[in-house]
């Protein structure tokens, strides 16, 4: 393998890679890093154009130009930090307040999709010892496309461990975060996952549960065929209203919805919240091997506890049903720790082109990964689950 010559490319569109081939080395296990999904954020508008996501994703073939694509990259050129649920902010503010220039950088993520997603993809019929060094061409092309594109910085986002260990053995800062996942312990129904709980918090959920159950919302859980272009359009005014409220300007146009309907339907989920003959809140779901991811989450009525029994409790049943093995719920939320889901840590890797900033970032890294492991350790004692389990 070292001696294969291998050939970088850059993509301004996932239409100027076939979907086989792409999907080839994405594999079959997480539905975000699927041509179908990348493709769907771009053919609808919600990136490209004056989004500030523009698409530049790396293929390598092997042998020249017209060789097999054996590795990809999602990758994109953005002017702003928005959408990425990894904050930078304060890096870019430090660098132009010093004279640099912070935008535009690279980012090797899923737009507007804070989950857990491969980024570094190798053609499944690669021999595993081959994996890490193609891994690591990957990540060294990312760096000197970086350097000679005149970026300040590179950055990928929510990389699964395997991943990170790769970037950290290079030139790649690494930095840590938390989120909240649910562990499926095997459990047979929801009810045994109750069991597993203390006192306290077993009947803090049947409260909740009941308090939606023994209203007149009918809630609905549809995939596939069952999902029709009536519900996105509910759905989208459900996303529109909270994107208005917790962001300004949602990220998604209707159209993606469409599209991912008509090429991936049978990865979605969408739980649907039905009174009086109308929806009036949905939380959508993406199926993976062995995870379901909890996306969006809105509604046009407020009711007590509804937000949990669309969000969570109802992505938990559905998990223990399919046998799935993690429900990820999205960034922040404490309050997810209080309904069965637990502090996992999250990475992210960064390439800084200045060398004088790169120093700065590392040792400010060096103290958050400090507190983020504090803060997980404190959180996971504050768990609902007995003590002792």
């Amino acid at each position: 393998m070292a001696q294969e010559p291998l050939f970088i490319a850059f993509l301004p569109s996932l239409a100027d890679i076939d979907a086989e081939a792409w999907d080839a080395c994405a594999g079959s296990t997480n539905p975000f890093v699927s041509h179908a999904f990348l493709n769907a954020l771009e053919v609808s508008g919600s990136v490209g154009g004056n989004t500030g996501w523009t698409p530049y994703h790396m293929t390598i073939r092997a042998g020249d130009e017209n060789g097999k694509v054996i590795a990809c990259m999602p990758l994109y050129a953005k002017s702003h930090s928005y959408g990425e649920y990894v904050f930078d902010h304060g890096w870019a503010d430090a660098l132009e307040r010093a004279g640099g220039r912070y935008y535009p950088k690279l980012q090797a993520s899923i737009p507007f999709t804070p989950a857990i997603a491969p980024k570094l993809l190798v053609h499944q019929d690669r021999l595993e010892a081959e994996q890490p060094i193609i891994q690591a061409a990957l990540l060294d092309g990312l760096e000197k496309i970086t350097e000679k594109l005149g970026f300040s910085s590179a950055h990928v986002t929510f990389m699964p461990d395997g991943e990170a260990e790769q970037a950290a053995g290079g030139e790649f800062l690494v930095r840590h975060d938390q989120q909240f996942h649910w562990k499926n312990n095997n459990y047979a129904n929801f009810q045994e996952f109750l069991d597993a709980l203390s006192s306290r918090k077993r009947k803090q959920i049947r409260k909740e549960r009941e308090c939606v159950a023994n209203t007149d919302i009918i809630i609905h859980s549809l995939t596939g065929d069952a999902i029709t272009e009536a519900h996105w359009d509910d759905f989208f005014q459900f996303y529109m209203d909270t994107g208005a409220r917790k962001w300004g300007q949602p990220y998604l146009t209707r159209a993606f919805f469409s599209e991912i309907s008509a090429t991936m339907a049978d990865k979605i989920l969408l739980i649907m919240c039905e009174r009086n003959g109308r929806n009036i809140a949905g939380a959508l779901n993406f199926i993976g091997e062995d995870t379901l991811y909890g996306r969006q989450w809105g509604c046009v009525e407020d009711h007590r506890y509804l937000h949990f029994e669309a969000c969570y409790y109802q992505a938990i049943d559905f998990a223990i049903k399919h046998g799935l093995k993690t429900v990820e719920a999205g960034a922040q939320g404490a309050h997810k720790l209080a309904r069965g889901y637990v502090p996992v840590q999250t990475t992210s890797a960064h390439y800084i082109s200045n060398p004088s900033f790169r120093d700065a970032v590392a040792r400010y890294l060096e103290q958050e990964r400090e507190g983020v492991a504090a803060e997980i350790d404190y959180l996971a004692t504050r768990t609902p689950f007995k003590k002792g389990d």
